[in-house]
């Protein structure tokens, strides 16, 4: 139960030292470790999963025999349109769950509406109830983003935090694999009917939605976020038992440093604005930054992705598919293989490479196609490389914005910048890169690269300036808690 919100009770709030934030840090990596990870982190490959497949099926929900009277672009326009609204919609709503009532609580009900939404998508026969469980399956995945990436960021370790947090992020390309091989699947009918196949693809989401749920029944609440809320009983029995289970084969490190909080409710929507644009603008300026930047470098290339090869090089429509498998793995191998450096070599070189190296070698891509001298293999060898470094730098976004800002104020912080992304992504850049890629001009396509790869660029430049040097600091020190006593925030910077 949370507290009343009065300055007179915040005065006489009950003030304690901790030192369980310092426990969890030096912590070793350990098989718990992966429970968390595994548990928490794979929900993204469903992401992953959800977007491409309903992009690839769009032909196939579009037929007659279907079972579902929609045409391909209301699939492809009204109801991933009504996804993205829902899932900048969830991320706000639940955040401020999140924030309130605690991780753990809010990561099982969004994932459960999650499931509940994708299984009544595949029992879809009206255009309308499709739309609206597209809808609420994007409300569901909105609202992960928040309480997953606080959740990780709160419980791994600060010398593993940027390597993991860049991973999982960059698990939803593995989805996307999955939803492309799938989708070539669920097509033939030579496996499945026309209007079986389809709904298959939705239900196995929620099958995989269900045992990850089953899994999450493991993973604690956030130790920091109990002691915060008065809960410091429940905290130190969390971390007490982590301790024995992963000392029980090793000696475990001391922990170095405690902290002294005032123990509160929750926060008002005056004070989180407060935090991120005055208090923080720069880093608000940091995050506004990173996730305009791959929103449209990512639409640039993946929103006329299909149009693109089968109008400039002959690709059968239904083989496209095989090609966007190729770049998303090229997504995955890039947090994957460049996420520990984020760790040794820092936060402001990383981010900022990444961001200028996409940028520079799209706008290489961009003179190639412009010249003629690609084809449908070559442009894609380009996008994998272009994309490799695209997709470190893109996560890396999500892991700045679960960090830079104070505790009572992190889930708010990812969902006000996925949100802003998402829209960009998901409103702006179609709007945009549509009218350019879909013209069948040469030059039009160019300049969607172009504008994708100056933007990226820009992005790389602010953070070259702004960015935050959190490797392998605690949360607390990156961004002193707003509860913290004496600290009342930290400086801004």
């Amino acid at each position: 139960m949370s507290r009343a919100e009065t300055p007179a009770s915040r005065r006489t709030a009950p003030t304690i030292t901790t030192d369980i934030p310092a426990r969890l840090d030096r912590l070793p990596w350990s098989r718990w470790h992966w429970t968390i990870v595994i548990g928490l982190g794979t929900v993204w490959i469903l992401d992953g999963l959800e977007v491409t497949v309903v992009g690839n099926i769009a032909s196939r929900l579009s037929e007659p025999g279907s079972g579902l009277a929609i045409s391909s672009g209301q699939v492809t326009g009204v109801a991933a349109a009504l996804y993205v609204a829902g899932a900048c919609t969830g991320a706000l709503f639940w955040a401020r769950l999140t924030d309130r009532y605690g991780r753990r609580r809010l990561f099982m009900i969004t994932l459960a509406v999650y499931l509940a939404a994708t299984a009544l998508t595949s029992l879809s026969t009206e255009a309308w109830w499709f739309f609206l469980f597209r809808f609420l399956t994007g409300f569901g995945i909105g609202g992960e983003y928040a309480a997953i990436n606080s959740a990780i960021d709160e419980l791994i370790p600060s010398e593993h935090r940027g390597r993991v947090d860049l991973i999982i992020n960059g698990s939803f390309w593995l989805g996307a694999v999955g939803g492309s091989l799938l989708s070539i699947v669920a097509l033939d009918t030579a496996f499945l009917p026309e209007n079986l196949g389809w709904r298959l693809t939705f239900a196995l989401g929620a099958v995989l939605a269900l045992v990850i749920l089953l899994v999450r029944r493991h993973v604690p609440e956030s130790p920091r976020w109990l002691l915060i809320h008065g809960r410091e009983r429940e905290a130190e029995e969390i971390v007490a038992g982590i301790e024995r289970r992963i000392g029980a084969d090793r000696a475990l490190p001391e922990p170095s440093g405690s902290l002294e909080i005032r123990q509160r409710g929750t926060v008002t929507f005056r004070e989180i604005a407060h935090t991120l644009f005055a208090r923080y603008r720069r880093r608000a300026v940091l995050g506004f930054s990173l996730f305009i930047g791959q929103a449209f470098l990512y639409n640039a290339i993946t929103f006329g992705f299909g149009a693109i090869l089968t109008k400039f090089f002959d690709v059968p429509s239904g083989r496209t598919g095989y090609y966007f498998a190729v770049i998303a793995v090229g997504n995955f191998f890039g947090p994957l293989l460049l996420g520990k450096l984020f760790d040794t070599v820092g936060r402001r070189i990383m981010i900022s490479s990444t961001y200028l190296l996409s940028g520079v070698l799209l706008f290489g891509t961009a003179w190639l196609f412009g010249r003629g001298v690609l084809n449908a293999a070559t442009l894609t060898a380009c996008w994998c490389v272009v994309l490799f470094f695209a997709s470190a730098g893109a996560s890396s976004a999500y892991l700045t914005v679960s960090e830079i800002f104070p505790m009572e104020t992190r889930a708010m912080s990812i969902a006000f910048f996925y949100a802003l992304g998402t829209a960009a992504g998901g409103i702006s850049g179609p709007l945009l890169f549509a009218d350019l890629t879909g013209t069948g001009r040469v030059g039009d396509t160019v300049l969607a690269f172009q504008i994708g790869a100056a933007l990226m660029c820009v992005a790389g430049l602010v953070a070259a300036v702004l960015a935050v040097n959190a490797e392998r600091r605690s949360l607390e020190d990156v961004a002193r808690p707003l509860t913290a006593v004496g600290g009342e925030g930290g400086k801004g910077e």
